[in-house]
């Protein structure tokens, strides 16, 4: 006990930035909680059940890292009850060579969500030669439970090897909804999306929407710094557009509030999700069933041991109760 007051003195001057800055999101009401309040009881998202409201975005696959980092990924999701979607799959329609970085449902379990991913140019190019079925192969091949839909037009516009849409995504991803019995979910890929978009998506049959919000890993920005320093001058405006996770949620709540047709009922929310309390604040936000999404923050854990990732979680999650159990959402 004498140690930790020492501890104390020696270490309350240092912590005095909290008067200066506090998280105006939350009201902390420390009479009214405890930590049996906090406990996350199983509940049903994505026809599946999660025991955590946490979600591995999508990330990698194809590189000579893939195997190790989805093989760790599928094992915290095993662990903790979350689900899981996988890197993009392109590679996969070329190459089987690559089939077992992305093949973890054995590692994954059969209780847990797992959705394969391809990208939107991708599709539009199935759509054109009429083989969208090579995308229900790819999925029962994984045995994976659906399908993502990545959107990202400025991200391939500032890829080198990039190729462009040559119709709105949209009308691809409803031909798509036509054609298959695949569940799917649309994603954006760290840019957000505006809220003509948003409503367009939740009228359709979708499983989830993914947010991808500005704020988390900008891929516009990655594309970027692949480029020649001539394209890194002048598109960098480019890397600054985008919609941030609070507005893209409040723009689906007024859909839900507003009557709109609203088909598709859960939320995946993600895109700047830097800690528990981001996560928390979200899904307590959004008035559509939610869950929060993470991607980089997972890949540096799961890049190393597999003690880091789980030992990270583990902080996420019981964080994660305690403000269930401590916090109020301020409107």
């Amino acid at each position: 006990m004498e140690q930790r007051k020492t501890d104390h003195i020696q270490l309350a001057f240092s912590s005095r930035v909290a008067d200066i800055y506090s998280d105006n999101r939350f009201s902390y009401e420390p009479l009214l909680g405890s930590y049996a309040q906090g406990e996350i009881k199983p509940f049903p998202f994505l026809g599946k059940t999660f025991r955590v409201p946490i979600w591995v975005s999508s990330m990698t696959g194809g590189s000579r890292f893939a195997r190790h980092i989805n093989a760790n990924l599928a094992r915290a999701c095993r662990e903790f009850g979350m689900g899981m979607g996988l890197g993009s799959c392109r590679i996969l329609l070329e190459d089987k060579s690559c089939f077992d970085d992305f093949n973890v449902r054995d590692i994954l379990g059969p209780d847990q969500p797992l959705y394969a991913n391809i990208g939107i140019v991708q599709l539009e190019e199935m759509l054109e030669d009429n083989s969208v079925d090579r995308l229900s192969e790819l999925v029962a091949s994984l045995r994976a439970d659906g399908l993502i839909i990545h959107v990202n037009p400025i991200q391939e516009w500032l890829q080198r090897e990039g190729q462009i849409l040559k119709h709105p995504a949209i009308d691809s991803i409803e031909q798509l909804l036509s054609l298959t019995e695949v569940k799917i979910i649309v994603k954006e890929v760290g840019q957000g999306m505006g809220a003509e978009s948003i409503k367009r998506l939740l009228r359709l049959p979708l499983e989830a929407i993914e947010l991808a919000a500005f704020g988390g890993t900008n891929f516009a920005k990655v594309e970027l710094s692949r480029g020649t320093p001539q394209n890194q001058d002048r598109y960098e405006p480019l890397t600054y557009v985008g919609h941030h996770a609070l507005d893209m949620v409040e723009t689906i709540n007024i859909c839900v509030d507003s009557g709109e047709q609203v088909s598709c009922r859960q939320l995946i929310v993600s895109g700047g999700i830097r800690s528990f309390l981001d996560g928390y604040y979200f899904i307590s936000k959004s008035k559509l069933p939610s869950i929060y999404g993470q991607a980089s923050k997972l890949l540096h854990y799961a890049m190393d041991d597999y003690q880091d990732l789980e030992s990270y979680l583990t902080d996420q999650v019981n964080g994660l109760k305690f403000a269930r159990a401590f916090l109020r959402i301020r409107n």
